[in-house]
């Protein structure tokens, strides 16, 4: 993958994470209010790894780093959406393997 694509992945993240999160911070109205604090959560996580998705072209493998952010983007923020709208804890189960992608992504840094 060309690493300029990268930042073509960044703005389509960028745009989602905004969107999700102006929709956590103005129309999301769960019963339980535990679950905003989770859709806080997942958006300050997309967002902030869809800033670190902007330096992938610059590392020495940008595929494996954007590739890790990606899928950690995508089943840890993903999941932690999908438990807040749903409020139900039991759809959780890939968040952990989206914040193992993300410590593996910023692991892959230092080779």
């Amino acid at each position: 993958m060309n690493p300029i694509l990268w930042h073509k992945v960044a703005a389509v993240s960028g745009m989602a994470a905004l969107g999700l999160g102006t929709y956590g911070a103005h129309g999301f109205k769960p019963q339980n209010p535990v679950y905003k604090e989770v859709w806080q959560t997942a958006s300050l996580y997309h967002l902030v790894h869809t800033a670190a998705l902007l330096a992938a072209p610059l590392t020495k493998n940008p595929n494996i780093f954007g590739g890790l952010l990606t899928t950690g983007i995508l089943a840890f923020s993903g999941t932690c959406y999908t438990v807040a709208l749903i409020e139900d804890r039991k759809y959780n189960k890939l968040a952990p393997f989206g914040g193992v992608a993300f410590i593996a992504a910023w692991a892959s840094l230092l080779f």
